[in-house]
C-alpha cells in the first residue's frame, strides 16, 4: 500500500513539474498574433495587441514585427498636458532611472499606439499619439507623434508639431519646442534647449557634454 502511495506520489509530481516546464517552453515560443497582458507571452514574429501590464506583473516581450496598444488614456491625456504643463515643466527629470534593456520589451518594427506605459526599445517606427508617459523609453529610429514626443533616450528623428522631449539624444529634433539635456545633432524648432546653449529656430551641439543628472 505504501509503495502505491509513493508510487502515485511520485508520478504527480513529475506531472507538474512536466507541465510547469511545458509552460515556460509555450511561453518562449514565437507567436505570430498574441495579445497583451498575456502570462505566456514572450516573443511574437508578427502582431502583439497590447493594454497596459500593471508594473508589479510587467513581463517584457520581444516584438519582430508590429506592436499596437490601445490603451484609451492616450486620447484624453494631450488636452490635459497643454491646459495644465508650463513648459519649464516639460521635463524628464523626476522619473530618470534607468531600466536594464533584459527588463523593457523590445520592438524591432514598427510601434503603433495610442500611449506607452511599459519600458520600451523602439528599433525602428515609432508612432505614438501620447508618446511615452511614466516609464524608461528609448528608440531608435523615427519617432512621431500628433502631439509630443517623451523620451529617455534617443537615436534617430524626432518629430512632434508641439514639443521633443529628452534625457539623452543622438540626432535631430523638429518640433515648435525642443528640450533635451544630453544632446548631440540638430535642433529645428520655435524654441530649443540642449546642456550647451538655448536659442529659437535651430540650435546644435557636436561635442560630448558633461550632464548633472543630480538636476
Amino acid at each position: 500500500m505504501k509503495t502505491r502511495i509513493l508510487l502515485v506520489a511520485g508520478l504527480l509530481i513529475n506531472s507538474l513539474a512536466y507541465a510547469s516546464d511545458s509552460l515556460k517552453l509555450d511561453s518562449l515560443k514565437p507567436r505570430l498574433i498574441a495579445a497583451s497582458p498575456s502570462k505566456n507571452v514572450r516573443n511574437v514574429n508578427g502582431v502583439l495587441f497590447k493594454y497596459y501590464d500593471e508594473e508589479d506583473h510587467f513581463k517584457p516581450k520581444k516584438v519582430n514585427g508590429l506592436g499596437m496598444g490601445f490603451n484609451v488614456m492616450g486620447i484624453f491625456l494631450p488636452p490635459l498636458m497643454l491646459f495644465t504643463l508650463q513648459p519649464d515643466h516639460w521635463n524628464l527629470n523626476d522619473d530618470y532611472v534607468i531600466v536594464p534593456r533584459e527588463k523593457m520589451n523590445t520592438i524591432n518594427g514598427l510601434q503603433l499606439s495610442l500611449i506607452n506605459m511599459e519600458p520600451t526599445v523602439t528599433n525602428g517606427l515609432e508612432i505614438n499619439v501620447s508618446s511615452n508617459i511614466n516609464t524608461y523609453a528609448v528608440t531608435n529610429g523615427v519617432s512621431v507623434s500628433p502631439f509630443f514626443n517623451l523620451h529617455h533616450e534617443m537615436k534617430g528623428v524626432s518629430v512632434a508639431p508641439l514639443a521633443n522631449i529628452g534625457q539623452k539624444c543622438r540626432g535631430i529634433q523638429i518640433g515648435l519646442y525642443n528640450q533635451c539635456k544630453d544632446f548631440r545633432g540638430i535642433q529645428i524648432g520655435g524654441w530649443n534647449e540642449n546642456g550647451r546653449r538655448k536659442l529659437p529656430l535651430i540650435n546644435w551641439n557636436f561635442k560630448k557634454q558633461k550632464v548633472d543628472k543630480t538636476l
